[in-house]
């Protein structure tokens, strides 16, 4: 069963970058669909952007177009966030999930079924 893991959040100011990482454990991200998510205080989750299975081919809200990329090493089995002039309204948790849950969120690769939620990591960006 894959279990993944979120990594490299932190506070920092508008403008500046971050790169999160996912990691998956008991089973490859390879040939997966990921999909990042993020969750502020009192909101829903919502989408951040998908990554495809194989292809390297990439999906970003409209939110963060632009602003934020999702690449992938198959070698050490991850999923990268880059994230770049973070701004305030960015601030949340951020999650990534591969395909095959039960949550929907549209993604146009794979099912858009997303699920096997890790703890997430914290993103803070200050004015």
């Amino acid at each position: 069963q894959l279990h993944v893991e979120e990594s490299g959040g932190g506070s920092v100011q508008s403008g500046e970058s971050l790169r999160l990482s996912c990691g998956g454990s008991g089973k490859s991200l390879g040939g997966l669909v990921i999909g990042w998510f993020r969750q502020a205080p009192g909101k829903e989750r919502e989408a951040v952007g998908c990554i495809d299975q194989a292809a390297g081919n990439t999906y970003l809200t409209d939110a963060v177009r632009g602003r934020f990329f999702i690449s992938r090493d198959y070698v050490k089995n991850l999923v990268y966030l880059q994230m770049d002039n973070l701004k305030p309204e960015d601030t949340a948790r951020y999650f990534c999930a591969p395909e095959g849950g039960t949550e929907y969120f549209y993604c146009p690769y794979g099912d858009g079924d997303f699920g096997s939620w890790g703890q997430g990591t914290q993103v803070t960006v200050s004015a």
